[in-house]
């Protein structure tokens, strides 16, 4: 090419084809076409050197114009395709923000949970730390390594679900206290031990085949029941509230000499008496004792030298007295509208 008329032709196509790009895809297609390395313009550059030196320049300068102008309108087009694509999605995709939303129902934490996370969050403070075990549990870390021995009372007292093998599923989260100390940690050990254990119970207003506990355990020289009784007293009023009324009493367990129990005045009744509480005005809320020598020397520790505190709140029953949920059973069972109206009052 060395005719400037041919160069009017050049533009002329571009601008033709140009006009008919709808889309910034379009007007790419056309930039590679008329200004890639294998338009016509770019050929056109090529045979300059091959003109007579009269010519050179003027078609040169030409073909500069030309490829100037094609990349000026090109461009504009280009920006006006991308506005007009930005229209149309606007359009495609607005949302009228002043209608009500659409969003699915909002959820809440079981309360079980909740109350579990509550305990986590007031003994982290004391130093203590979560610790699991199995579920399926032996006789030897549910009963026997915490002085519950074969023809103790207390096997009747939490006859379990036993399976083959001599399993069974544990009858307390107390187990993973026995499974931690067998691995003989060295002193201080404090641990919390949430999690679910069975009994073959008689389901009803407070009891169930299976139930959530929440224990602790706190190992070290010099304890003594007062660092027990601080450490229940800063719980309870952490979790219910300073302005409650609370008592301790006498326990037997097998695995804590001497064994406490810990009642909250009845706030259904305000320590008058009902369904609620017996119509004793109190309500159990813990157990807990100082942990037995006996327990101490089947894992090779003195109890001469170290002393240790045990503690077990039943969660479950905790649950269903933050939540207001009665029978207890109610909490697990699957029906929509206790769950329903537990959430609504997390809000």
């Amino acid at each position: 090419m060395s005719d400037v008329d041919a160069i009017e032709r050049l533009l002329r196509d571009f601008r033709d084809d140009l006009r008919d790009a709808r889309s910034p895809e379009q007007a790419e297609a056309v930039r590679v076409r008329h200004l890639g390395k294998k338009s016509a313009i770019k050929a056109a550059f090529g045979t300059i050197a091959k003109l007579e030196a009269s010519e050179k320049a003027r078609f040169a300068d030409a073909l500069n114009r030309a490829r100037a102008d094609m990349e000026a309108e090109l461009e504009k087009r280009t920006r006006e395709l991308d506005a007009a694509e930005l229209e149309r999605r606007f359009a495609a995709e607005w949302i009228d923000l002043s209608l009500r939303g659409v969003a699915p129902r909002r959820g809440a934490r079981h309360p079980l949970s909740e109350i579990e996370q509550r305990c986590s969050g007031v003994l982290r403070e004391l130093g203590f730390e979560f610790a699991d075990g199995p579920e399926v549990e032996s006789a030897y870390y549910n009963f026997d390594a915490l002085n519950i021995s074969e023809d103790h009372p207390a096997r009747d007292a939490q006859d379990t679900f036993w399976i083959s093998g001599g399993l069974l599923l544990r009858s307390h989260t107390t187990s993973v206290q026995a499974r931690v100390l067998s691995r003989r940690p060295r002193p201080p050990i404090k641990i919390v031990s949430p999690g679910r254990a069975y009994r073959n119970e008689t389901v009803d207003a407070s009891h169930l085949a299976m139930f959530h506990q929440y224990e602790g355990l706190w190992v070290e020289a010099g304890l003594t029941v007062a660092d027990l009784k601080g450490v229940l007293l800063y719980v309870a009023e952490r979790l219910y509230g300073a302005e409650h009324a609370f008592r301790f009493k006498p326990k037997f367990y097998p695995y804590t000499e001497p064994s406490i129990g810990m009642d909250m005045a009845c706030s259904v009744c305000h320590g008058e008496g009902c369904r609620a509480c017996g119509h004793s005005g109190w309500v159990t809320i813990l157990g807990a004792g100082m942990v037995h020598g006996a327990v101490f020397r089947e894992f090779g520790y003195d109890p001469a030298e170290i002393q240790g505190i045990a503690f077990g709140l039943g969660i479950s029953r905790m649950a269903a007295q933050w939540s207001a949920v009665s029978p207890m059973k109610r909490l697990y069972e699957q029906d929509l509208r206790v769950h329903e109206q537990v959430a609504r009052g997390q809000r």
